[in-house]
């Protein structure tokens, strides 16, 4: 069975072996840690996260609509970035953005915006039992199929309540157990670790299949840490990791600072 405690007793040296090279990864802004100041002027919003110096956004809650946010296409959306020079790094959606009524529109949005990472938010109703969860995993490997013509993946995004132990079995293990290796494991440092689970832990249970990771600190465990150092370096080298996505956010998503300030120190660590 999967150990993931809160904390890691033992880290590994923080060094690369000759079998592994490290990787330069782009970071990108998960924009609900700016959803406030988003809401009420998203170009504005869009340029300032530029000039902070990320390279990309990940937008959030998309359910499969004509528009990706508000009134906003996915053409106006990729316009803006674009002239902002950011990419799109990928999209929170919930579970009915998938089905069939919307699959479609999903796709075709994605394709404009130029992203390849369908990340589920969260779906705490599908993760309560080893039955519900069987029947996620067999929902994210049929998503697997259908978006590889699109050369798109399916993923799912870590939240405490994914480490709630079933039959003393995290919901997370079972779930990734099961799934298609081509799923995003989309790990969220900052919830998993408030949750009770291991970050390290499912990185190197899971290999290669982070393909973009959350970055968010926690109590003690900031990104100068050596907790964290050995996330960047499973991340550079064996979780295929393509984007570091921060999610540091003030009250209520209305600091530009926080983000700016986290992205300051990851630059600073040489990120």
């Amino acid at each position: 069975m999967l150990s993931l405690g809160a904390s890691c007793a033992a880290l590994e040296p923080w060094f690369a072996s000759a079998a592994e090279t490290a990787t330069k990864i782009p970071i990108g802004l998960q924009l609900w840690a700016v959803r406030g100041e988003f809401a009420r002027d998203v170009p504005g919003t869009l340029k300032t996260v530029s000039n902070s110096g990320f390279e990309g956004v990940e937008f959030w809650g998309y359910a499969g609509t004509p528009n990706v946010f508000q009134e906003y296409s996915a053409k106006e959306l990729r316009k803006m970035l674009d002239d902002c020079g950011m990419r799109c790094c990928g999209i929170h959606l919930q579970v009915k953005a998938l089905e069939a009524g919307q699959f479609d529109r999903t796709v075709e949005n994605n394709q404009i915006l130029g992203n390849h990472l369908l990340n589920i938010a969260a779906a705490k109703d599908k993760m309560g039992s080893e039955e519900n969860i069987k029947s996620f995993a067999s929902f994210l490997n049929e998503m697997v199929v259908k978006l590889r013509p699109h050369h798109m993946r399916v993923g799912y995004h870590s939240h405490p309540f994914d480490m709630e132990r079933i039959n003393g079995r995290f919901p997370w293990e079972i779930l990734f157990s099961q799934t298609d290796p081509e799923v995003n494991m989309q790990v969220d440092v900052g919830n998993t670790l408030i949750g009770g689970g291991d970050p390290l832990a499912l990185l190197k249970t899971f290999p290669g299949r982070t393909r973009s990771i959350h970055l968010k600190t926690h109590e003690g465990k900031t990104f100068e840490s050596a907790y964290y150092q050995e996330i960047f370096r499973l991340c550079e080298t064996t979780s295929k990791t393509e984007w570091y996505i921060v999610e540091e956010a003030g009250e209520g998503g209305l600091s530009l600072d926080v983000p700016r300030k986290a992205l300051e120190t990851l630059r600073k660590l040489g990120k």
